[in-house]
């Protein structure tokens, strides 16, 4: 596919936007107004912005990253707006910002290239370690950087100068950072965690000093479940520490491992954590306590019965009946008003993302940035299967937001710039 065809693929998805807000307005008895052109304007600027920067610095990267998150990120908006308005003029800003830090990102590694993200590995873990640690700041406390709880969980940063006022969820951003320094790390000692030098029993292992770095990791997932609360981030970052090291060594006692380490935390964080168990509780059976813990993923499931093959139409459904329906349940108001094959066309294009990713990763000859780009689609596709999984009750809900899609400053920022690390990737493994 050619610049320029991707350019009309990203037009066509600007008017998918304006197109769904149209819509939303007339079924609400309102007619075209402003926010149509300036939900045009906005998606036109950062995709094509984005566009002209990967042109102008990266001009041999896939031209399939883009179109496939301009529809995406349409279908996401127009929902958002359906449900509340407010919230979708703040995440046109996000978009915009989103953009932005992505051009940025592009014109900061357009003579260097990736390659500092392999030089200073152990910063990059310092930096996300740090990131995580972020929400565990005090609340009250005179410094105008704080952590605070929402919905029981203390994932978020606030930042208060005087009239600013400006919250974001760190964790975000260092799983993105964390899968850069797994990548560097990998690659250099990628020989040395495949060669398996020290018996244990029937297996041998690694030397514990090559093992150190990553245990270092893991142990940070599991800081992030007990101390925020957030099992969703904590299970993400797990699986993608055992992801690449398989990636990297292609030894299935990792996966093993990996495995036996997943069963024994999961059974310890539902004997111990209440969330957890009112997750798993909700899970099992919605409707046993449906006023309280199953009433969400009762409502989930209310709402993709009645929107059957075809859908209610937007505007039309009642997606609004479900708490949290613009952030973790964005999937749910999808399912309603655009039916099964709204909600098939959404996770087949989710499908095609990854598989770009995954394609540029198998394509790239050097360690590093295949393991990077690698680490980069896994952490988009699992994120997408947790989620979608917990609004269809097929897995407990993580808390986790839909690439995107879902509202959120923070998501949208740190799948932009994953966009951008893509991009960067294939550019430089076809130059």
């Amino acid at each position: 596919m050619t610049r320029n065809a991707e350019a009309a693929l990203l037009v066509g998805a600007a008017a998918v936007a304006a197109f769904g807000v149209a819509l939303v307005n007339l079924a609400r008895g309102d007619g075209i107004d402003a926010q149509v052109a300036l939900t045009f304007v906005v998606m036109l600027t950062s995709f094509g912005g984005f566009h002209l920067a990967v042109r102008q610095w990266s001009p041999e990267a896939s031209p399939f990253l883009l179109p496939l998150a301009a529809i995406i990120t349409a279908v996401g908006f127009v929902e958002v707006y359906r449900l509340d308005q407010g919230r979708a003029s703040l995440q046109r800003w996000w978009l915009l910002i989103a953009a932005l830090l992505a051009v940025a990102l592009l014109f900061t590694v357009r003579q260097t290239g990736l390659a500092p993200l392999r030089r200073y590995r152990y910063v990059l873990l310092l930096a996300g370690l740090l990131l995580l640690l972020l929400p565990l700041l005090p609340t009250d406390w005179a410094f105008p950087l704080r952590g605070f709880e929402q919905n029981g969980s203390r994932l978020w940063i606030r930042l208060e100068i005087g009239p600013l006022r400006l919250q974001f969820q760190p964790g975000e951003i260092a799983k993105l950072i964390l899968a850069a320094f797994l990548a560097s790390y990998l690659s250099e000692r990628q020989a040395v965690l495949a060669a398996h030098t020290r018996p244990l029993g029937r297996y041998r292992l690694p030397e514990l000093r090559q093992l150190a770095p990553l245990v270092i990791a893991w142990a940070a997932s599991f800081v992030v479940l007990v101390y925020q609360r957030d099992l969703g981030a904590s299970l993400l970052l797990f699986a993608l520490f055992i992801a690449m090291l398989y990636a990297a060594t292609g030894r299935a006692v990792y996966l093993a491992s990996g495995g036996v380490l997943f069963g024994a935390g999961a059974v310890i964080a539902w004997s111990s954590l209440s969330h957890v168990q009112r997750r798993v509780t909700a899970w099992l059976d919605p409707f046993a306590d449906f006023i309280d813990t199953g009433y969400q993923i009762a409502q989930s499931l209310f709402a993709f019965g009645s929107g059957s093959l075809s859908g209610s139409g937007l505007g039309l459904g009642a997606p609004d009946r479900i708490p949290n329906a613009t952030t973790d349940f964005i999937f749910a108001a999808v399912g309603e008003e655009l039916g099964l094959a709204g909600s098939v066309g959404i996770i087949a294009t989710f499908g095609l993302l990854v598989a770009v990713g995954f394609g540029i990763s198998l394509r790239s000859r050097d360690t590093f940035r295949k393991l990077l780009a690698g680490g980069l689609a896994f952490v988009l596709g699992l994120q997408t299967f947790l989620i979608l999984a917990g609004v269809m009750r097929l897995l407990p809900l993580t808390g986790i937001t839909l690439p995107f899609m879902s509202y959120g400053g923070s998501s949208l920022v740190a799948n932009f710039l994953l966009l951008a690390l893509l991009a960067r990737i294939s550019h430089e493994e076809r130059a």
